[in-house]
């Protein structure tokens, strides 16, 4: 399973934390992969892979190579 998760308004930093807690904390899913994309600065992208999310596809990213990231994770 995978949750995507678009940030266009700057919110990622809270949002993306407080979806992946809820996930393992309330949900007992820590199984669901969580990826982030948007207009989300590459500073932030370490800070939301710390918080537990799988990647982080910014701006130009290319579908393919997301794609491909996001299907080998899955298939581990």
């Amino acid at each position: 399973h995978v949750l995507g998760i678009s940030s266009l308004a700057g919110g990622h930093k809270t949002l993306v934390p407080e979806v992946i807690q809820e996930l393992r904390e309330t949900y007992n899913r820590p199984d669901i992969l969580v990826v982030a994309g948007g207009v989300i600065p590459p500073n932030d992208f370490e800070f939301l892979k710390q918080a537990g999310c799988f990647d982080v596809y910014g701006p130009g990213t290319k579908i393919p190579v997301a794609a491909k990231g996001i299907i080998e994770a899955l298939m581990r």
